[in-house]
Protein backbone atom coordinates (compact mmCIF):
# COMPACT_ATOMS: atom_id res chain seq x y z
CA UNK A 1 0.00 0.00 0.00
CA UNK A 2 1.25 3.05 -0.93
CA UNK A 3 0.53 7.14 0.43
CA UNK A 4 1.00 10.44 -1.24
CA UNK A 5 2.91 13.19 0.36
CA UNK A 6 2.56 16.46 -0.18
CA UNK A 7 3.89 17.88 3.14
CA UNK A 8 7.63 19.94 1.64
CA UNK A 9 10.35 19.94 4.58
CA UNK A 10 7.74 20.06 7.55
CA UNK A 11 7.94 17.74 10.87
CA UNK A 12 4.64 16.12 9.65
CA UNK A 13 6.51 14.55 6.45
CA UNK A 14 9.24 13.01 9.33
CA UNK A 15 6.04 11.83 11.41
CA UNK A 16 3.92 10.47 8.59
CA UNK A 17 7.10 8.45 6.88
CA UNK A 18 7.71 6.92 9.61
CA UNK A 19 4.54 5.93 11.50
CA UNK A 20 3.41 5.18 7.98
CA UNK A 21 6.80 2.59 7.34
CA UNK A 22 5.81 0.90 10.54
CA UNK A 23 2.48 -0.26 8.98
CA UNK A 24 3.83 -1.54 6.54
CA UNK A 25 3.00 1.17 3.91
CA UNK A 26 5.35 2.53 1.13
CA UNK A 27 5.08 6.88 0.86
CA UNK A 28 5.21 8.41 -2.93
CA UNK A 29 7.04 11.95 -2.15
CA UNK A 30 5.74 14.86 -4.23
CA UNK A 31 6.92 18.15 -4.31
CA UNK A 32 4.45 20.94 -3.31
CA UNK A 33 5.81 22.59 -5.84
CA UNK A 34 4.82 20.71 -8.75
CA UNK A 35 2.31 21.57 -11.46
CA UNK A 36 -1.08 20.65 -12.02
CA UNK A 37 -0.06 18.16 -14.89
CA UNK A 38 2.94 16.90 -13.15
CA UNK A 39 1.08 15.78 -9.77
CA UNK A 40 -1.65 14.25 -12.38
CA UNK A 41 1.20 11.60 -13.91
CA UNK A 42 2.69 11.24 -10.12
CA UNK A 43 -1.11 9.67 -8.87
CA UNK A 44 -1.77 8.35 -11.59
CA UNK A 45 1.18 5.89 -12.14
CA UNK A 46 2.42 5.88 -8.68
CA UNK A 47 -1.26 4.71 -7.67
CA UNK A 48 -1.56 6.09 -3.92
CA UNK A 49 -4.88 5.09 -2.11
CA UNK A 50 -4.05 7.82 -0.26
CA UNK A 51 -2.82 11.58 -0.18
CA UNK A 52 -1.68 13.49 2.66
CA UNK A 53 -0.99 17.20 2.20
CA UNK A 54 -0.61 20.96 3.63
CA UNK A 55 -3.80 22.59 3.77
CA UNK A 56 -2.69 25.05 0.83
CA UNK A 57 -2.42 22.02 -1.85
CA UNK A 58 -5.82 20.42 -1.24
CA UNK A 59 -7.55 21.93 -3.51
CA UNK A 60 -4.79 21.25 -6.08
CA UNK A 61 -4.10 17.84 -5.00
CA UNK A 62 -7.91 17.06 -5.31
CA UNK A 63 -7.87 18.72 -9.05
CA UNK A 64 -5.19 16.62 -10.23
CA UNK A 65 -7.00 13.49 -9.17
CA UNK A 66 -9.69 14.27 -11.12
CA UNK A 67 -7.29 13.84 -13.89
CA UNK A 68 -7.14 10.26 -13.18
CA UNK A 69 -8.39 7.13 -13.82
CA UNK A 70 -9.33 6.36 -10.37
CA UNK A 71 -9.12 9.52 -7.99
CA UNK A 72 -8.16 8.98 -4.28
CA UNK A 73 -8.67 10.52 -0.96
CA UNK A 74 -6.96 13.44 -0.57
CA UNK A 75 -6.67 14.89 3.25
CA UNK A 76 -5.40 17.65 4.57
CA UNK A 77 -3.15 18.09 7.96
CA UNK A 78 -5.98 20.14 8.91
CA UNK A 79 -8.68 17.39 8.44
CA UNK A 80 -7.64 15.01 10.66
CA UNK A 81 -10.68 15.02 12.93
CA UNK A 82 -13.11 14.67 10.14
CA UNK A 83 -10.76 11.62 8.08
CA UNK A 84 -13.52 10.08 5.43
CA UNK A 85 -14.52 6.96 4.69
CA UNK A 86 -10.91 4.57 4.52
CA UNK A 87 -10.68 3.76 0.60
CA UNK A 88 -10.78 -0.11 -0.28
CA UNK A 89 -7.96 -1.72 -1.68
CA UNK A 90 -7.20 -4.91 -1.95
CA UNK A 91 -3.26 -4.11 -1.07
CA UNK A 92 -2.27 -5.95 2.42
CA UNK A 93 -0.62 -4.23 5.31
CA UNK A 94 2.93 -6.25 5.74
CA UNK A 95 3.83 -7.10 9.83
CA UNK A 96 7.12 -7.01 11.09
CA UNK A 97 7.36 -10.85 9.68
CA UNK A 98 8.37 -9.36 6.29
CA UNK A 99 11.99 -8.38 5.55
CA UNK A 100 13.69 -5.48 4.39
CA UNK A 101 13.15 -6.48 0.76
CA UNK A 102 9.54 -4.53 0.76
CA UNK A 103 9.04 -1.34 -0.69
CA UNK A 104 9.65 1.55 1.73
CA UNK A 105 9.37 4.59 -0.65
CA UNK A 106 8.99 5.49 -4.66
CA UNK A 107 10.86 8.24 -5.79
CA UNK A 108 10.46 9.33 -9.03
CA UNK A 109 13.98 10.50 -10.96
CA UNK A 110 14.06 13.10 -13.76
CA UNK A 111 13.60 10.54 -16.95
CA UNK A 112 16.53 11.30 -19.78
CA UNK A 113 14.06 9.65 -22.07
CA UNK A 114 10.90 11.48 -21.21
CA UNK A 115 8.35 10.79 -18.18
CA UNK A 116 10.05 10.61 -14.86
CA UNK A 117 10.94 7.20 -13.66
CA UNK A 118 9.70 5.61 -10.66
CA UNK A 119 12.36 4.05 -8.72
CA UNK A 120 11.06 1.30 -6.03
CA UNK A 121 13.10 2.01 -2.93
CA UNK A 122 13.35 -0.97 -0.22
CA UNK A 123 13.54 -0.39 3.63
CA UNK A 124 16.87 -2.11 3.13
CA UNK A 125 18.05 0.45 0.58
CA UNK A 126 17.28 3.01 3.13
CA UNK A 127 19.03 0.98 6.25
CA UNK A 128 22.15 0.40 4.41
CA UNK A 129 22.57 3.70 3.35
CA UNK A 130 22.61 4.96 7.00
CA UNK A 131 24.93 2.60 8.00
CA UNK A 132 27.10 3.46 4.96
CA UNK A 133 26.56 6.92 6.10
CA UNK A 134 27.41 6.70 10.03
CA UNK A 135 30.37 4.28 9.08
CA UNK A 136 32.42 6.84 6.29
CA UNK A 137 35.05 7.87 8.46
CA UNK A 138 37.83 9.38 7.44
CA UNK A 139 37.32 13.63 6.91
CA UNK A 140 34.11 12.12 7.27
CA UNK A 141 33.73 10.83 10.73
CA UNK A 142 30.37 11.11 12.35
CA UNK A 143 30.63 10.91 16.24
CA UNK A 144 27.60 8.57 17.93
CA UNK A 145 25.13 10.79 19.81
CA UNK A 146 26.62 13.74 19.35
CA UNK A 147 25.92 15.10 16.13
CA UNK A 148 23.74 17.79 14.55
CA UNK A 149 22.76 17.69 10.83
CA UNK A 150 21.82 20.57 9.35
CA UNK A 151 20.23 20.20 5.65
CA UNK A 152 17.89 22.26 3.11
CA UNK A 153 17.53 19.81 0.97
CA UNK A 154 14.67 18.81 -0.20
CA UNK A 155 12.58 15.97 1.82
CA UNK A 156 11.47 13.06 -1.45
CA UNK A 157 15.01 13.12 -2.71
CA UNK A 158 17.31 10.32 -1.73
CA UNK A 159 19.99 12.68 0.13
CA UNK A 160 17.75 14.05 2.90
CA UNK A 161 15.48 10.76 3.51
CA UNK A 162 18.16 7.96 3.14
CA UNK A 163 21.31 9.75 4.03
CA UNK A 164 21.00 12.58 6.12
CA UNK A 165 17.61 11.48 8.06
CA UNK A 166 18.16 7.72 8.49
CA UNK A 167 22.05 7.84 9.01
CA UNK A 168 21.75 10.17 11.90
CA UNK A 169 18.59 8.11 13.19
CA UNK A 170 20.93 4.95 13.45
CA UNK A 171 23.70 7.18 14.78
CA UNK A 172 21.92 8.75 17.76
CA UNK A 173 22.28 12.10 16.20
CA UNK A 174 19.75 15.32 15.83
CA UNK A 175 18.19 16.60 12.19
CA UNK A 176 18.30 19.77 11.82
CA UNK A 177 15.57 20.15 8.73
CA UNK A 178 15.57 23.75 6.83
CA UNK A 179 12.50 24.28 5.26
CA UNK A 180 14.62 25.69 2.00
CA UNK A 181 18.08 27.48 1.66
CA UNK A 182 18.13 31.00 3.41
CA UNK A 183 21.60 32.62 2.00
CA UNK A 184 20.81 35.85 4.00
CA UNK A 185 20.20 33.95 7.60
CA UNK A 186 22.86 30.62 6.71
CA UNK A 187 25.47 31.24 8.86
CA UNK A 188 23.28 32.51 12.05
CA UNK A 189 21.14 29.09 11.58
CA UNK A 190 24.53 27.07 11.30
CA UNK A 191 25.68 29.04 14.55
CA UNK A 192 22.12 29.00 16.48
CA UNK A 193 21.22 25.78 15.89
CA UNK A 194 24.47 24.63 16.57
CA UNK A 195 25.07 22.21 13.39
CA UNK A 196 28.38 19.91 13.53
CA UNK A 197 27.40 18.62 10.17
CA UNK A 198 25.91 20.64 7.00
CA UNK A 199 24.61 18.75 3.99
CA UNK A 200 24.98 20.76 0.40
CA UNK A 201 24.06 21.20 -3.25
CA UNK A 202 26.86 22.71 -5.95
CA UNK A 203 24.92 26.11 -5.53
CA UNK A 204 24.96 26.54 -1.79
CA UNK A 205 28.93 27.32 -2.15
CA UNK A 206 28.76 29.80 -5.04
CA UNK A 207 25.81 31.65 -3.02
CA UNK A 208 27.85 31.61 0.42
CA UNK A 209 31.04 32.93 -1.42
CA UNK A 210 29.19 35.97 -2.79
CA UNK A 211 27.97 37.15 1.04
CA UNK A 212 29.96 39.62 2.53
CA UNK A 213 33.53 38.71 4.17
CA UNK A 214 32.55 38.44 7.90
CA UNK A 215 35.21 38.29 10.93
CA UNK A 216 33.06 35.15 12.21
CA UNK A 217 33.83 33.03 8.86
CA UNK A 218 35.26 30.91 10.51
CA UNK A 219 33.39 27.28 11.50
CA UNK A 220 36.09 24.82 12.39
CA UNK A 221 35.32 25.44 15.49
CA UNK A 222 32.18 23.78 14.78
CA UNK A 223 31.27 22.39 11.92
CA UNK A 224 33.17 18.72 11.34
CA UNK A 225 32.48 18.52 7.24
CA UNK A 226 30.21 19.48 4.70
CA UNK A 227 28.50 16.68 2.00
CA UNK A 228 27.52 17.10 -0.61
CA UNK A 229 28.23 17.04 -4.74
CA UNK A 230 28.63 19.39 -7.53
CA UNK A 231 30.46 22.24 -5.69
CA UNK A 232 31.98 24.20 -8.59
CA UNK A 233 35.52 23.15 -8.90
CA UNK A 234 36.66 26.94 -8.79
CA UNK A 235 34.84 27.58 -5.01
CA UNK A 236 35.77 24.58 -3.96
CA UNK A 237 39.13 25.67 -2.26
CA UNK A 238 38.04 29.28 -1.57
CA UNK A 239 35.29 28.06 0.17
CA UNK A 240 37.03 25.80 2.95
CA UNK A 241 39.87 28.40 2.95
CA UNK A 242 37.47 30.48 4.10
CA UNK A 243 34.73 28.91 6.27
CA UNK A 244 37.30 26.34 7.61
CA UNK A 245 35.83 23.16 7.15
CA UNK A 246 36.18 20.31 4.27
CA UNK A 247 33.35 19.74 1.93
CA UNK A 248 33.23 16.06 0.91
CA UNK A 249 32.28 15.47 -1.87
CA UNK A 250 30.35 12.42 -3.14
CA UNK A 251 28.43 10.95 -5.98
CA UNK A 252 25.35 8.88 -6.15
CA UNK A 253 22.36 8.55 -7.83
CA UNK A 254 18.44 7.37 -6.66
CA UNK A 255 19.30 4.10 -8.43
CA UNK A 256 22.77 3.02 -6.94
CA UNK A 257 21.94 3.62 -3.40
CA UNK A 258 25.18 3.17 -0.96
CA UNK A 259 25.56 -0.34 -3.01
CA UNK A 260 27.45 2.12 -5.79
CA UNK A 261 28.30 5.05 -3.73
CA UNK A 262 31.93 6.91 -3.97
CA UNK A 263 32.96 9.21 -1.80
CA UNK A 264 36.14 11.76 -1.04
CA UNK A 265 36.04 11.23 2.44
CA UNK A 266 40.01 11.10 2.28
CA UNK A 267 43.40 12.82 1.76
CA UNK A 268 44.52 13.57 -0.67
CA UNK A 269 41.12 14.69 -2.42
CA UNK A 270 42.45 16.49 -5.07
CA UNK A 271 40.26 19.68 -4.10
CA UNK A 272 39.38 22.06 -7.51
CA UNK A 273 39.33 19.11 -9.68
CA UNK A 274 35.69 17.51 -9.80
CA UNK A 275 37.50 14.56 -7.90
CA UNK A 276 34.82 12.36 -5.89
CA UNK A 277 37.15 10.14 -3.99
CA UNK A 278 37.89 6.10 -4.65
CA UNK A 279 35.58 3.51 -4.56
CA UNK A 280 35.32 1.26 -1.14
CA UNK A 281 35.83 -2.56 -1.01
CA UNK A 282 32.15 -2.77 -1.51
CA UNK A 283 32.08 -1.16 -4.54
CA UNK A 284 32.57 -2.66 -7.85
CA UNK A 285 33.40 -0.25 -10.97
CA UNK A 286 34.33 0.32 -14.55
CA UNK A 287 35.21 3.01 -16.91
CA UNK A 288 34.29 2.32 -20.21
CA UNK A 289 33.71 3.43 -24.00
CA UNK A 290 31.15 3.32 -25.99
CA UNK A 291 31.17 -0.36 -26.75
CA UNK A 292 31.08 -1.05 -23.27
CA UNK A 293 35.14 -1.89 -23.30
CA UNK A 294 37.09 -0.64 -20.52
CA UNK A 295 39.38 2.32 -21.03
CA UNK A 296 43.06 3.36 -20.04
CA UNK A 297 43.69 5.37 -16.89
CA UNK A 298 43.50 8.99 -17.78
CA UNK A 299 40.93 8.42 -20.70
CA UNK A 300 36.93 9.76 -20.26
CA UNK A 301 34.60 7.09 -20.01
CA UNK A 302 31.08 6.43 -18.66
CA UNK A 303 30.86 5.17 -15.26
CA UNK A 304 29.09 1.38 -14.35
CA UNK A 305 28.94 0.12 -10.90
CA UNK A 306 27.73 -2.32 -8.99
CA UNK A 307 28.27 -4.03 -5.23
CA UNK A 308 30.85 -6.18 -4.64
CA UNK A 309 30.66 -10.12 -3.93
CA UNK A 310 27.75 -12.57 -4.89
CA UNK A 311 24.98 -9.34 -5.09
CA UNK A 312 25.33 -7.26 -7.05
CA UNK A 313 22.34 -5.34 -6.50
CA UNK A 314 23.36 -5.37 -3.20
CA UNK A 315 21.89 -1.54 -1.68
CA UNK A 316 20.21 -0.42 -4.70
CA UNK A 317 16.81 -0.01 -5.87
CA UNK A 318 14.93 -2.20 -7.10
CA UNK A 319 13.45 -1.45 -10.21
CA UNK A 320 11.49 1.05 -12.12
CA UNK A 321 8.25 0.88 -11.40
CA UNK A 322 5.81 -0.45 -14.49
CA UNK A 323 8.90 -0.40 -16.29
CA UNK A 324 10.90 -3.93 -16.60
CA UNK A 325 12.32 -2.71 -20.09
CA UNK A 326 14.09 0.32 -18.53
CA UNK A 327 15.33 -2.11 -15.47
CA UNK A 328 16.97 -4.07 -17.75
CA UNK A 329 18.36 -1.51 -20.17
CA UNK A 330 19.74 0.16 -16.78
CA UNK A 331 21.62 -3.10 -15.68
CA UNK A 332 22.68 -4.20 -19.14
CA UNK A 333 25.74 -6.36 -19.06
CA UNK A 334 25.55 -6.78 -15.18
CA UNK A 335 27.02 -3.13 -14.11
CA UNK A 336 24.15 -0.09 -13.17
CA UNK A 337 24.93 1.88 -16.39
CA UNK A 338 24.61 5.33 -15.06
CA UNK A 339 25.09 7.78 -17.73
CA UNK A 340 27.54 9.96 -16.31
CA UNK A 341 31.18 10.20 -18.08
CA UNK A 342 34.07 10.31 -15.32
CA UNK A 343 38.26 10.23 -15.79
CA UNK A 344 40.22 8.08 -13.57
CA UNK A 345 43.25 9.46 -12.20
CA UNK A 346 47.02 8.34 -11.88
CA UNK A 347 46.50 7.44 -7.98
CA UNK A 348 42.72 5.46 -8.72
CA UNK A 349 40.46 8.55 -7.64
CA UNK A 350 37.53 9.27 -10.06
CA UNK A 351 36.78 12.88 -11.41
CA UNK A 352 33.11 14.03 -12.79
CA UNK A 353 33.21 14.96 -15.94
CA UNK A 354 29.94 15.02 -17.85
CA UNK A 355 26.66 13.81 -17.95
CA UNK A 356 26.13 11.46 -21.13
CA UNK A 357 22.39 10.99 -21.05
CA UNK A 358 20.27 13.85 -21.37
CA UNK A 359 20.12 15.07 -18.35
CA UNK A 360 20.34 18.57 -16.83
CA UNK A 361 21.37 19.26 -13.39
CA UNK A 362 20.19 22.94 -12.01
CA UNK A 363 20.91 23.72 -8.41
CA UNK A 364 21.26 19.71 -7.23
CA UNK A 365 17.76 19.47 -9.72
CA UNK A 366 17.80 16.70 -12.11
CA UNK A 367 15.89 17.96 -15.25
CA UNK A 368 15.10 15.84 -18.15
CA UNK A 369 15.49 18.31 -21.58
CA UNK A 370 13.22 15.65 -23.80
CA UNK A 371 10.25 16.25 -20.83
CA UNK A 372 10.55 20.08 -21.41
CA UNK A 373 10.93 20.03 -25.11
CA UNK A 374 7.37 17.60 -25.22
CA UNK A 375 5.85 20.52 -23.21
CA UNK A 376 7.29 23.24 -25.33
CA UNK A 377 6.04 21.60 -28.60
CA UNK A 378 2.49 22.39 -27.10
CA UNK A 379 2.66 25.68 -26.89
CA UNK A 380 1.15 27.06 -30.65
CA UNK A 381 3.70 29.38 -31.68
CA UNK A 382 6.65 27.22 -30.98
CA UNK A 383 7.68 25.11 -34.76
CA UNK A 384 10.78 23.22 -33.00
CA UNK A 385 12.60 23.22 -30.39
CA UNK A 386 15.68 21.58 -28.19
CA UNK A 387 16.44 21.81 -24.52
CA UNK A 388 19.89 21.66 -23.24
CA UNK A 389 21.66 22.81 -20.59
CA UNK A 390 24.05 26.18 -20.65
CA UNK A 391 26.56 26.38 -18.11
CA UNK A 392 25.90 28.86 -14.39
CA UNK A 393 28.01 30.40 -12.19
CA UNK A 394 25.86 29.91 -9.63
CA UNK A 395 23.64 26.78 -10.49
CA UNK A 396 25.62 24.52 -12.29
CA UNK A 397 23.59 24.88 -15.55
CA UNK A 398 21.08 26.75 -16.42
CA UNK A 399 17.75 25.59 -18.74
CA UNK A 400 17.96 27.08 -22.46
CA UNK A 401 15.39 26.47 -25.06
CA UNK A 402 16.64 26.81 -28.66
CA UNK A 403 13.27 27.68 -30.32
CA UNK A 404 11.83 27.75 -34.20
CA UNK A 405 8.89 29.88 -34.15
CA UNK A 406 6.13 28.84 -36.34
CA UNK A 407 5.14 30.96 -39.40
CA UNK A 408 4.53 34.87 -38.99
CA UNK A 409 5.60 34.70 -35.21
CA UNK A 410 7.69 37.82 -34.22
CA UNK A 411 11.29 36.93 -32.29
CA UNK A 412 11.69 39.44 -29.82
CA UNK A 413 11.30 39.99 -25.83
CA UNK A 414 7.90 39.53 -25.71
CA UNK A 415 7.57 36.52 -27.61
CA UNK A 416 10.18 34.88 -25.16
CA UNK A 417 8.44 36.35 -21.95
CA UNK A 418 4.94 34.69 -23.24
CA UNK A 419 6.74 30.83 -23.90
CA UNK A 420 8.25 31.30 -20.22
CA UNK A 421 4.86 32.31 -18.52
CA UNK A 422 2.99 29.84 -20.16
CA UNK A 423 5.47 27.38 -19.35
CA UNK A 424 5.33 28.32 -15.36
CA UNK A 425 2.02 27.09 -15.42
CA UNK A 426 2.23 23.71 -16.58
CA UNK A 427 6.09 23.10 -15.25
CA UNK A 428 7.89 22.55 -11.91
CA UNK A 429 9.70 26.38 -11.83
CA UNK A 430 13.39 24.93 -11.92
CA UNK A 431 12.32 23.16 -14.91
CA UNK A 432 11.14 26.17 -17.16
CA UNK A 433 14.05 27.75 -19.47
CA UNK A 434 16.16 30.22 -18.28
CA UNK A 435 16.96 31.40 -21.66
CA UNK A 436 14.81 31.59 -25.18
CA UNK A 437 16.99 31.08 -27.59
CA UNK A 438 15.16 32.40 -31.31
CA UNK A 439 16.85 30.16 -34.06
CA UNK A 440 15.95 30.34 -37.79
CA UNK A 441 16.69 26.43 -37.74
CA UNK A 442 18.46 23.58 -36.02
CA UNK A 443 21.36 21.44 -37.07
CA UNK A 444 20.30 17.90 -37.83
CA UNK A 445 21.61 14.43 -39.30
CA UNK A 446 20.82 13.59 -42.63
CA UNK A 447 18.18 11.21 -40.93
CA UNK A 448 16.55 14.50 -39.57
CA UNK A 449 17.48 13.70 -36.01
CA UNK A 450 19.15 17.00 -33.87
CA UNK A 451 22.92 17.18 -33.58
CA UNK A 452 22.47 17.96 -30.12
CA UNK A 453 26.34 18.47 -28.84
CA UNK A 454 26.44 21.19 -31.91
CA UNK A 455 23.42 22.50 -30.45
CA UNK A 456 24.69 23.11 -27.52
CA UNK A 457 28.01 24.56 -28.36
CA UNK A 458 25.25 26.90 -30.42
CA UNK A 459 23.08 27.71 -27.16
CA UNK A 460 26.67 28.48 -25.56
CA UNK A 461 28.11 30.55 -28.16
CA UNK A 462 24.32 32.82 -28.70
CA UNK A 463 24.17 33.52 -24.82
CA UNK A 464 24.66 36.86 -25.36
CA UNK A 465 23.86 37.42 -29.15
CA UNK A 466 20.15 39.80 -29.93
CA UNK A 467 18.92 36.40 -30.75
CA UNK A 468 18.63 35.10 -26.76
CA UNK A 469 16.51 36.48 -24.00
CA UNK A 470 17.50 35.71 -20.82
CA UNK A 471 14.39 34.61 -18.64
CA UNK A 472 15.79 33.57 -15.81
CA UNK A 473 14.44 36.22 -13.72
CA UNK A 474 10.87 34.93 -14.23
CA UNK A 475 12.27 31.70 -12.73
CA UNK A 476 10.64 31.71 -9.24
CA UNK A 477 8.85 29.53 -6.93
CA UNK A 478 5.12 28.92 -7.81
CA UNK A 479 2.47 29.17 -5.09
CA UNK A 480 -0.05 26.81 -6.04
CA UNK A 481 -3.57 26.92 -4.58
Amino acid sequence: MRIGLVLENRPDFFVHWLALNALGCSVLPISAASQLDEIAYFLEHGEPVLVVTIPERVDLLERACQLTAKPVPVIGLNRFGNLPEAPSSKAQLSGPEDNGKLECALLYTSGSTGKPKGCILSNEYFTQFGHWYRCLGGLAQIAWGEERLLTPLPLGHMNAMAVSTTGMIMNGGCIIQLDRFHSSTWWQTVRESKATILHYLGVLPAILLKLPVDKGDDFSGQIRFGFGAGVNPDHHQRFEQRFGFPLIESWAMTECGSGGCITANREPRHVGSACFGFATDTVQYQVVDEQKLPVIKGDNGELRVRANGAYPKQGFFSGYLKDPEATNEAWAGGWLNTGDIVRQGEDGQLHFVDRLKNVIRRSGENISALAVETHLLNDPVISEVIVTAVPDETRGDEVAACVVLGEKMKADEDMAVSIVLRSLSKLTYYKVPGYIIFCDELPKTASNKPRRAEITALAVSRLNHECCWDTRYLKKRQINK
